[in-house]
This record gives C-alpha cells, structure tokens and sequence, in this order.
C-alpha cells in the first residue's frame, strides 16, 4: 500500500461498499485521526473542522453528514480483519 497522503481530500460522505475501496486506503490517516478523536470525547465540530477541513459555522449538515459517515467507515474498517492484516 502507498503512504497516504496526510491532508487528503473528503468526499462529502465515505463509502459503504463492502470492500476496502481506493477512497479508503487514501484517506486511512484521516480514519485513525477519526477513531482517536471520537476516543477522547472530541466533539463532532471541532473534529469536521480541524480533520475533514469542513467549517460546521459555515456548512453544518455537510460537515456534520461528512464526520459521521467517515466515522462509521473507520469504525467498519477497525473492526475489518482483512484490512487490517493488509495493513501490516
């Protein structure tokens, strides 16, 4: 697998495919940044704004679909076998 990119860019909403997809393995850095935020307690706005690059002030239903459903991919890809063995 490529280093991904630390600042990749985001789609409005992740994907539900049940494979690892391209968009997934880009943007693996962010899921991580994601799951650790949601670990701490991180409230969604601040996490949209500083991880997905999202202002919730601005745009709040696109910031806010935009963290939840990347979100749940990296909560679906942490609990992927498969990923993560080839993530290794």
């Amino acid at each position: 697998m490529l280093k991904p990119p630390p600042n990749p860019h985001f789609a409005d909403v992740a994907p539900t495919s049940s494979v690892l997809t391209a968009y997934d393995e880009h943007c693996v850095l962010t899921y991580i940044r994601l799951l650790d935020a949601s670990a701490d307690g991180a409230d969604w706005r601040d996490v949209a704004h500083t991880v997905l690059h999202i202002d919730p002030e601005q745009e709040p239903e696109r910031a806010f679909r935009a963290w939840a459903t990347h979100l749940a991919r990296a909560r679906w890809m942490s609990g992927n076998e498969g990923w993560r063995r080839s993530a290794l």
